[in-house]
């Protein structure tokens, strides 16, 4: 694990990160309407602040409305009844994240007392986390993956201990290809190539722990990523993000990121969390006309103060 604690004494500063993030639909033909949802604005958390945030379509639409959709993600709705063959769509966030000081969940409870506290539940977090112990579109439960999962969650074992090892294993026996996967492959076809990126990673780990009656959700967002050594920086050439928020009802949600096999601290960005990736796409809609159609994505992320130095981390755009 790579998560760090800090020095006695010593107390943390806030990172800043500035977010640049520009999607570019071209189409075959010309699109009469369209409506689109987006899930491009930061959430607002105990650790995380939306300092300043801006969202910029073109061509300008006719009716643009915000709200919170079921689990609390700020959402804005666009109408765009001008005809156009290309959509562009730019959001550009300041946030500030805290550390959390520390590794959560010492000692937590065995999973089958997790997975067995939440069956007669009636206390609001514990009935909000049993909702994230099911199937989802992008999630199915299969025989595999019970037979992935069950290595990690031998009887009586700690339910952090077994989280760790299985976002350890994920990380270590799936390789990192964002050419072998789509939005659509399913987790047993994932299982099967073991490869993929981290959207798939985080469907697997969410996967596996629901399987085992364990709740756990689907998180979408930003990491600062740096450049191999001796290579510049390029502006575009970060990428969105994807975790697995898990429980505990001693330590509540814990943040695990499989793709980089951490403890989630001050270098990840929440934009939103949901059963899986159909409930916070970036963007989605609805176009009448447009044919075939061609999709860019460029993520810029800007780390301007921060307690830590870079960290070299991979993520996917999604």
């Amino acid at each position: 694990m790579s998560a760090s604690l800090p020095v006695a004494g010593e107390k943390a500063v806030d990172a800043l990160y500035h977010v640049v993030h520009e999607t570019t639909y071209a189409y075959e033909s010309r699109v009469a309407v369209a409506q689109q949802l987006l899930h491009l604005t930061p959430r607002d958390l105990p650790r995380q602040r939306r300092l300043e945030h801006a969202i910029r379509i073109s061509p300008q639409p006719s009716e643009t409305t915000e709200h919170l959709d079921y689990f609390g993600n700020p959402v804005q709705h666009a109408v765009l009844d001008s005809p156009h063959e290309v959509l562009s769509v730019l959001a550009e966030s300041r946030v500030s994240v805290a550390s959390r000081m520390g590794v959560p969940g010492k000692g937590s409870p065995a999973w089958e007392t997790v997975r067995d506290s939440l069956h007669s539940a009636t206390a609001p977090a514990l009935l909000e986390a049993a909702e994230f112990r099911f199937e989802s579109p992008h999630i199915r439960f299969s025989p595999g993956l019970a037979s992935y999962c069950a290595a990690s969650f031998e009887p009586g074992r700690p339910f952090l201990d077994g989280v760790l090892e299985l976002n350890h294993r994920i990380h270590t026996e799936f390789e990192f290809d964002d050419s072998a996967t789509s939005v659509s492959t399913p987790l047993s076809e994932v299982l099967e190539l073991r490869r993929g990126v981290c959207q798939d990673f985080a469907h697997l780990m969410t996967g596996c722990l629901r399987m085992l009656g364990l709740p756990a959700r689907y998180v979408s967002g930003y990491i600062l990523t740096t450049p191999p050594p001796g290579q510049v920086r390029m502006i575009g050439a970060d990428a969105s993000h994807a975790w697995v928020s898990v429980y505990c009802p001693s330590a509540g949600w814990v943040d695990i990121d499989p793709t980089n096999d951490l403890i989630v601290d001050d270098e990840h960005i929440t934009l939103a969390w949901g059963r899986d990736f159909s409930d916070v796409a970036p963007m989605r809609g609805v176009i009448l006309g447009g044919g075939e159609q061609e999709l860019e994505v460029h993520v810029t992320v800007t780390q301007t103060r921060a307690a830590q130095g870079q960290r070299s981390l991979a993520g996917q755009a999604t």
